[in-house]
């Protein structure tokens, strides 16, 4: 590359050639970039565990599909944690995702280097003469993305340089089975379990022996659409709980469903199969006919009823779900926006019962916790609601400042609570208030497989967990193909099983003799039994952190600048000030001595620490704009569909006396 991206917006910048170990969806050819010349290209950085990668991947489908003969995607996998640079792993990824694109194996990060990628997503447009037009950073440029690619068919078209026909994506053989990479499980009344079988967009009833078919509920066809079981249609279905006796009965329904592309809550109905829509406009991160305005303490919306017709409430990604006695309502691990959201199925009302929206790992009050893509619950008997955060790789809990007593609904279906003490003993509020504590986890990039005490331990990206019987909480730890076993009475972590295959959740299965574990194995396409051990292995095979280039920096003054300009045909939502912000902070903490916290605009000056050789920069930017102006007076026009840009970076930096004293990142950049 003749210079680095983003340093200058108006210098032409030839785009680097595509350097990786292979590629998929290309029929086992090697692509390069002049074999796309007269093409418009997107390179879109992703890795398969990060929920706005997937995010992004679903949004381009349109634009995929309208400009087929104009437009090649290509997918650079760039991974994040160990997992993810399998090569066996990352195929599944693609056919469970339906990538319809070519992929770029990256897992040196060669491409991601060469075109400074500091995030994911990051996209980069690549004009039909192998020049870059555009860099990205995060979702929500889909309609950006709608405006440009038009300009450049025009522009290219005019000169001659634009070349139509089939792109060189090629098919992979499908999967077949009963189930397809199925996600959560759920234990039925009458002895069979409802499984969502998120590959083929539906439920699945199996009888006890886990294996036959009793009855499915969904056509199968990819969708959004409410009805009896053979019409009704889901997308990528995860969580599953089982509403109390009388609260389904006041509903109307039964199980409620976590129906993760739709961005929904969906309600079944157990005697017919019938599926309603309970929550959710089915548009993710899209705030229709009202601001999209960022708060001044950082959260958009962050606590509290969302005020909105649950039909009329934006969800994004549902991942988990479980009845809560302590909230008398279903809770909902929102992996989209980092959030843990209430839903009372008695009144419809959406609430956020933890999270701001940020992203990372911050215990605290509710409202003050971090999370990173939540993606499994499970209620204790105390009342107290363990999370899978799987982005931090962590095991977190939500207690409840009164615990009330089980049987008020609880769907444990015991009436005596376990003696559960507090992760963190001490911890004293007033009744109502709920804190957040971590368990097992210590960051955003740290992993790694290792037991023992808890401060020391390590999970690699968890989907699922459950509560165990002596009160200990069993978590399908997904990329270390393992089942895990937290004690919080002792503080120490150990592995029940391993050698699976992305074990996507966990079930204490007491119908037997003996208890069972059940093991929804994502990646096999099937459950699986698995006696509970006696005594528990001790692995260690260390820990990790992701490993990305650092960015060497002098210490003392750093001047940070995030690009943004609103994609044509929208404007910045000014209409209640400065509709930009800007959250630092850095770890470890004393790496920065000035310049942290949140405030608005999109430019700050930092200062850090020259006794601190090295650190990661935590940045989140945000950004509000809404569809015009179309009105004479060039203002924002009443109900216009308003747009929330963010995205989080982790910055490693190296200090360094001759480092750089400045740090463009691009949220939305134009060349």
């Amino acid at each position: 590359m003749d210079a680095p991206v983003g340093t200058a917006p108006h210098l032409r910048i030839r785009a680097s050639e595509l350097q990786g170990r292979g590629w998929l969806n290309t029929g086992g050819k090697t692509l390069g970039l002049e074999q796309l010349r007269g093409k418009i290209v997107l390179l879109d950085f992703w890795t398969f565990c990060c929920i706005n990668c997937l995010h992004v991947i679903d949004e381009l489908r349109p634009l995929e599909q309208e400009y087929s003969d104009v437009l090649v995607t290509v997918g650079v996998h760039s991974p994040k944690f160990e997992h993810e640079a399998d090569p066996v792993a990352l195929a599944a990824a693609v056919e469970r995702y339906e990538i319809r694109h070519p992929v770029l194996d990256d897992p040196e990060l060669l491409t991601w280097q060469a075109y400074a990628a500091r995030a994911w997503p990051t996209l980069v447009v690549i004009d039909p003469e192998g020049y870059i037009v555009a860099h990205l950073s995060g979702e929500g440029h889909a309609a950006g993305l709608a405006t440009l690619i038009p300009e450049l068919i025009a522009e290219h078209e005019a000169k001659g340089t634009l070349h139509r026909g089939d792109g060189p994506y090629v098919a992979p053989a499908p999967t077949s089975g009963a189930l397809r990479f199925p996600g959560k499980v759920l234990p039925l009344p009458n002895g069979r379990f409802l499984v969502s079988d998120t590959g083929h967009h539906r439920l699945v009833e199996l009888g006890p022996d886990l294996q036959s078919v009793r009855r499915t509920i969904g056509c199968g066809v990819k969708g959004h659409a409410d009805g009896t079981a053979e019409t009704a249609q889901f997308n990528e279905p995860q969580g599953l709980t089982l509403l109390p006796d009388a609260v389904a009965a006041q509903a109307g329904y039964d199980v409620v469903i976590a129906d993760s592309v739709n961005h929904r809550l969906r309600g079944v109905r157990l005697s017919d199969g019938s599926v309603r829509t309970l929550a959710g406009n089915g548009v993710q991160r899209l705030l229709e006919g009202g601001p999209a305005r960022v708060d001044d303490d950082g959260a958009a919306l962050t606590g509290g009823d969302l005020g909105l017709c649950p039909l009329e409430v934006a969800l994004s990604s549902p991942w988990d779900v479980v009845w809560s006695a302590a909230l008398n309502r279903v809770a909902v691990a929102m992996a989209g926006v980092h959030q843990i959201f209430g839903f009372d199925p008695a009144t419809g009302q959406v609430t956020i019962v933890a999270g701001n929206g940020l992203e990372g790992l911050l215990d605290g009050p509710a409202g003050q916790a971090w999370f990173a893509q939540p993606s499994g619950l499970a209620e204790a008997p105390d009342g107290s609601i363990w999370v899978a955060d799987s982005e931090t790789s962590a095991l977190r809990v939500l207690r409840f400042a009164t615990p009330p007593p089980a049987q008020l609904g609880s769907s444990t279906g015991t009436n005596e609570p376990a003696n559960v003490p507090k992760v963190r003993p001490g911890w004293e509020g007033a009744a109502g208030e709920v804190a957040v504590e971590t368990a097992v986890g210590t960051g955003l990039f740290d992993f790694g497989f290792r037991d023992g005490a808890a401060e020391q331990a390590r999970l690699q990206h968890p989907l699922g967990v459950t509560v165990l019987p002596d009160g200990s909480v069993a978590v399908a730890d997904t990329y270390n193909g393992a089942v895990r076993r937290f004690d919080p009475v002792a503080g120490t972590l150990s592995t029940l099983a391993r050698g699976l295959a992305e074990p996507s959740d966990v079930l204490l299965d007491s119908s037997g003799d003996i208890p069972l574990l059940i093991v929804v194995e994502a990646n096999r396409h099937q459950l699986v039994r698995l006696p509970v051990p006696k005594e528990a292995q001790q692995v260690d095979e260390g820990a990790a952190q992701t490993q990305r280039p650092k960015t060497p920096v002098a210490p003392g003054a750093l001047a940070l600048q995030v690009r943004f300009s609103a994609p044509t045909g929208q404007k910045l939502d000014d209409r209640w000030g400065d509709p930009t912000q800007l959250k630092v902070s850095s770890t470890p903490p004393d790496l920065l001595t000035a310049g942290g916290g949140t405030s608005i605009g999109l430019h700050r000056t930092l200062t850090l620490s020259a006794d601190v050789p090295e650190g990661v920069l935590h940045i989140t930017a945000r950004a509000a704009a809404c569809d015009g102006p179309e009105t004479a007076d060039g203002q924002i026009p009443d109900h216009a569909a308003c747009h929330l840009y963010q995205q989080d970076w982790g910055i490693p930096v190296l200090l360094d006396a001759s480092g750089d004293t400045g740090l463009t990142l691009d949220l939305l950049g134009m060349d």
